[in-house]
């Protein structure tokens, strides 16, 4: 899952890491920082949104068959 995080929120995710691990109270982002966040944060709900309004369609065929086994 890591792999397709952008950097943005990478970097938030190291610095609550460290934070976490070193028993921090606060966790501070400049102010480009906390903007990329907020950008890449609304760009993940749009998307969520976006694939919540469409219709799930699968292409998929199922086929069964059935022989009567050795029923007599």
């Amino acid at each position: 899952m890591d792999n397709k995080l952008s950097i943005h929120t990478k970097m938030f995710n190291d610095k609550v890491r460290v934070m976490n691990q070193t028993q921090g109270k606060n966790l501070i982002l400049t102010a480009q920082e906390a903007r990329n966040l907020h950008n890449d944060i609304f760009a993940l709900l749009a998307h969520i949104a976006e694939l919540s309004g469409k219709p799930q369609v699968t292409d998929e065929v199922v086929e069964i068959t059935m022989d009567g086994g050795g029923f007599k």
